[in-house]
């Protein structure tokens, strides 16, 4: 069976265009595809040179094109060219349009434009990236989110993630013996204070992680935490009492915590995010 090509035409960079296609093709096994990507399409010469190429390599031409002439010359050639053709985001804009009872802007890129979202998102990036592994206590109350977890819980890669998504994220490292600086509970007296989150994970998991980390030690590719010989790090009984001694205190002091033995770190993510709306949903109800 010949390769399937399929083809992202967008009037923007093309980003929400291929996270769509991704999240679709996730759904099907074995796909010999090839992927053509054709940003920046906003004028109806640069459409029909992409349709002269589309046209040498027919296949699925997904597209997010908001102009109306532009919109309608595609499809007029794609159906000419006997080609299939889908407007990814018609049904959400037109449902969006039906509920607000106004119809859509015609204008391309407007969600990368550098407006204050942007900026905010910006800013989230370079707190998290300079409040990590225990860094900037000083300002920790500036933070959305503190992150705790034994080493290798994917605290950082999930501080990233949600930086990126906007939220100014802080995270620690749980450490045997060593308690938590009284910052955290002085900040969680008061209301308003950074939501405090705990991740947690199965030892045998963190055992094999933190094994990875060794070898690529030994590579002279990773630094083992300050005050950690390997063969403790990796003890199966001592990461055992590691873990059990993090989930108490974390218990203690009844902060929610998300087990991310089987969760990837959109999925851990995504966890956290929801307590974030919990807890503001529970502030709206409260100020009503």
């Amino acid at each position: 069976m010949p390769p399937l090509h399929l083809h992202l035409v967008s009037d923007s960079t093309g980003e929400t265009l291929e996270q769509l296609a991704k999240a679709a093709l996730a759904q099907f096994d074995n796909v010999d595809l090839v992927k053509h990507y054709w940003p920046m399409v906003r004028s109806a010469g640069h459409l029909d040179r992409v349709l002269d190429e589309i046209a040498e390599r027919p296949g699925l031409i997904l597209y997010t094109l908001v102009g109306t002439q532009i919109r309608a010359r595609l499809e007029s050639r794609c159906a000419a060219l006997g080609l299939p053709v889908i407007a990814v985001l018609d049904p959400v804009i037109a449902g969006l349009s039906r509920v607000l009872g106004r119809p859509a802007r015609e204008t391309p890129g407007t969600q990368h434009q550098m407006d204050a979202a942007y900026f905010r998102r910006m800013e989230a990036i370079h707190f998290t990236m300079s409040h990590d592994d225990g860094q900037g206590m000083e300002d920790w109350h500036e933070s959305d989110v503190i992150l705790l977890g034994v080493s290798r819980s994917s605290k950082t890669p999930t501080a990233v993630y949600l930086a990126n998504r906007g939220w100014k994220v802080a995270n620690m490292p749980l450490v045997p013996g060593m308690p938590l600086p009284p910052l955290i509970d002085q900040l969680q007296a008061g209301t308003g204070g950074p939501l405090v989150v705990g991740l947690t994970v199965a030892p045998e998991r963190l055992v094999d992680v933190r094994r990875q980390r060794v070898l690529g030690l030994a590579a002279g590719v990773a630094n083992l935490p300050p005050g950690r010989e390997g063969e403790t790090y990796v003890d199966p009984e001592r990461v055992r009492d590691e873990v059990r001694e993090a989930r108490r205190l974390l218990a203690a002091r009844g902060w929610p915590v998300i087990d991310v033995t089987r969760r990837s770190i959109e999925e851990t993510a995504a966890a956290v995010i929801h307590l974030l709306n919990q807890r503001a949903e529970i502030a709206r109800e409260r100020g009503a």
